[in-house]
């Protein structure tokens, strides 16, 4: 990355003590993983006691009080354990689920679920999408209703991270029907809650990471669960978007990076027509392409943690960012396949995976169409 937003001692320190956490606990158990369908619970733990779980979280709280900078280099190294729903795993509980707990949530909440879950001593999952709702936050129906002091939750969610390894959820619910955007809140909801259950969902790609189907029948929790004011759930959740976002752009920029690599040595190595691959002019030209494509992509990330770093809005620039970042990984891992032939057909190449698990970037966390629609009415079209 670019020497001014990162290329500093502490920076370089930090990125080989993930560097060898990958190396050592990920990576040699990359397929093991996916067999399990998800990582082991206490490879969170230790993941907190390197300090990787609250990177920008106030020390407070058990949190590094660092820049993006900082994340930006740990999910760097991480994807190059060859397991994207690791990763994913990981950017739930580190970029999705909890950064509104963080940012709006009492201290009272705080001690009991955030400072857990940067130890690595609880996981969390974000609880937003609805089996009819899709990308579409506003038609969610999952309700709460208030009885006395607590939220009785009804509905079920799809598509969730963690589904299974979760011990508490970040969940949007509708707390008032007629009230539109101001009808909705975030909670924090025990996954050990009478009346919760969940339903492992069968992937193509990803396997790495537990997606789930879940169910809230009159599920109880205290009001004082509710992350933030009751009625801005919706807008809270807008703002947290922008994280996991920002992260799908570093981990598939990364990723293609570290697939581009992979795949230039096969084509070096790969003799065809008694020469190497990569002295074709057909395989220069795509290799070159894919490269300007990358670092088209990582540019335009690195812009946009630069506006985070300063606290500017992002909001246009990440949107942007999502969208071309998963287009471009789509693009690269269809081109490595390619290259790599036949092996790229099997499970065991990265290129292979890589085509089936890149898909994911231009849907989840907002589909493209859905980043194409928001752009438009940022632009006032």
């Amino acid at each position: 990355m670019a020497s001014d937003i990162y290329d500093t001692p502490e920076h370089e320190l930090f990125r080989q003590t993930v560097r060898k956490f990958v190396h050592e606990e990920l990576a040699p158990r990359a397929r093991e993983f996916d067999e399990m369908g998800r990582i082991d619970k206490h490879l969170y733990k230790k993941m907190g006691d390197l300090g990787m779980l609250g990177l920008r979280y106030d020390p407070k709280w058990g949190g590094a009080g660092l820049d993006w900078s900082y994340t930006a280099v740990m999910f760097e190294e991480i994807v190059r354990c060859d397991n994207a729903g690791v990763t994913m795993g990981i950017s739930v509980q580190t970029d999705m689920a909890t950064p509104s707990l963080h940012q709006f949530g009492t201290d009272e909440l705080r001690q009991r679920y955030l400072v857990p879950a940067i130890k690595g001593e609880m996981v969390a999952a974000i609880a937003v999408t609805k089996p009819d709702a899709g990308s579409d936050v506003a038609s969610i129906k999952t309700r709460a209703v208030r009885d006395g002091d607590d939220w009785v939750i009804n509905g079920s969610k799809i598509y969730i991270t963690n589904a299974a390894t979760a011990d508490w959820l970040c969940l949007l619910a509708v707390t008032d029907p007629d009230a539109g955007y101001g009808g909705f809140s975030q909670i924090v909801v025990p996954t050990d809650s009478p009346g919760f259950s969940y339903q492992l969902l069968d992937k193509i790609g990803n396997l790495g990471s537990d997606t789930g189907l879940l169910f809230f029948e009159d599920v109880r929790v205290p009001v004082t669960n509710t992350i933030g004011d009751v009625g801005r759930g919706f807008q809270q959740q807008m703002m947290q978007f922008q994280d996991e976002r920002l992260i799908a752009c570093v981990s598939s920029t990364a990723g293609a990076r570290a697939l581009w690599e992979e795949t230039r040595r096969w084509c070096d190595n790969r003799i065809v027509f008694k020469k190497p691959l990569s002295k074709m002019q057909v395989t220069q030209f795509k290799l070159v392409e894919m490269l300007t494509e990358i670092t088209a992509a990582r540019e335009l990330t690195h812009h946009c943690i630069r506006k985070r770093i300063e606290n500017e809005d992002a909001t246009m620039e990440i949107s942007m960012a999502k969208l071309f970042c998963g287009r471009m990984a789509r693009y690269v891992a269809d081109e490595c396949i390619q290259l790599h032939g036949g092996f790229g057909y099997m499970r065991e190449s990265r290129a292979g995976r890589a085509f089936v698990d890149t898909r994911l970037i231009s849907i989840g966390g907002g589909a493209d169409e859905v980043m194409i629609h928001y752009l438009a009415k940022m632009l006032g079209l």
